[in-house]
């Protein structure tokens, strides 16, 4: 049996019906830079993570990028991050002009370690971006509590983990900003790139707002330098009608990730150690992807694509070891558990429309694997 690692086809087959009309109304009135659709979205989606604002913008990667200007963040400044993340998170602040410092992972979350990102505080760190990797919360209480402690402004990478939630709290209303991705693939995903930041502070929201738009305000009148980073209209449509369903997608991932523990533990492949699954420790993770730990991890990869397994390695390099940033001088072994992670983990498909008999040939193909030798 063939399975793809992400089938979003299965997604739209159940929202043609309510997404072409709407698109097509959209088009007839010819307004697709922000606009009501836009202001729609915003208010939806601060509702659902529980914070005063949000600001719809490009991309999840424009996100952490206007919040870092938003906090001042810029040439001679630090922020602290996890080396073990998508490169946007790096990247953005590379961009803003300052640099960024890494601090190694939690092994179990593969989120950054707060005793670890204390060890790192400089008197230039002026920010603090944890990361919610694969839906599932960092220890915001311990790095909320360093922000503090040293006046970082605290950015939550939220892209992976939409809907996450501990202590009856969301992602994106920890923070002082909270930065989403709805890049098709997430599990609020758009028709193309897209992104919001979200803040329970008034002036950050307006500054946002300016920021995304050349740091107009008035129309034509520049108090600041910001940039093109408007959400499009037709983004915000899909993901209203979207958002309204992505409670459903949620408990169906977590259908996925009871279904996977359930087929594992049957395979003995637990028992012999050769697979770790994740284990959660938010009170409910969204499971943008599940990740194990496998032994030969990389002959295995080689085995389910010849079998027409969908899966993927998230992250194959740490950033601290990226080519682009060997001019800040750290070297293979600075972070070992990022490193280790590199090594040992790979996705399955988790989708919400995954059936069971999908998942039972994923598990299925891994076992043969190890069986064969």
């Amino acid at each position: 049996m063939k399975v793809p690692l992400l089938d979003l086809t299965r997604q739209y087959a159940e929202l043609r019906a309510e997404i072409e009309p709407a698109v097509a109304a959209l088009m007839a009135s010819q307004q697709f830079i922000l606009g009501p659709k836009v202001g729609e979205f915003e208010c939806a989606l601060a509702g659902y993570c529980g914070t005063r604002f949000a600001v719809g913008v490009s991309s999840g990667t424009d996100a952490l990028l206007i919040a870092l200007m938003a906090a001042g963040v810029g040439p001679g400044d630090e922020v602290l991050t996890t080396p073990y993340s998508f490169f946007a998170t790096a990247g953005s602040i590379a961009r803003a002009g300052a640099r960024p410092v890494f601090a190694d992972i939690d092994p179990v979350t593969f989120n950054l370690d707060p005793a670890r990102a204390d060890e790192r505080v400089t008197p230039r760190a002026k920010a603090l971006m944890p990361v919610h990797l694969y839906g599932q919360l960092a220890d915001m209480a311990a790095l909320g509590d360093l922000a503090r402690r040293h006046g970082m402004t605290l950015i939550e990478d939220a892209a992976q983990a939409i809907g996450a939630e501990h202590g009856g709290r969301r992602a994106g209303a920890f923070g002082d900003f909270g930065c989403f991705s709805f890049f098709p693939s997430k599990n609020l995903g758009g028709f193309g790139d897209g992104g919001a930041v979200t803040t329970n502070d008034e002036q950050r929201a307006r500054r946002l707002i300016r920021l995304r738009n050349h740091g107009m305000e008035p129309k034509y009148y520049h108090g600041e330098i910001g940039g093109n980073f408007r959400l499009d209209a037709i983004h915000a449509l899909v993901l209203n009608i979207k958002l309204k369903r992505l409670e459903a997608w949620h408990a169906a991932r977590a259908r996925n990730a009871e279904r996977y523990a359930a087929l594992f533990e049957e395979s003995g492949l637990l028992r012999r150690g050769l697979v770790r699954l994740p284990r959660a420790v938010t009170d409910r993770p969204v499971w943008n992807q599940y990740i194990i730990r496998v032994a030969r991890r990389d002959d295995l990869v080689a085995a389910l694509k010849a079998a027409e397994i969908g899966c993927e390695i998230y992250y194959p390099v740490p950033l601290h070891l990226q080519k682009c940033f060997a001019h800040l001088g750290y070297r293979e072994g600075d972070f070992p558990e990022s490193e280790r992670a590199a090594r040992e983990t790979l996705a399955l498909p988790i989708f919400p429309e995954l059936t069971e008999a999908e998942q039972a040939a994923v598990v299925g193909a891994i076992a043969a694997f190890y069986k064969a030798g």
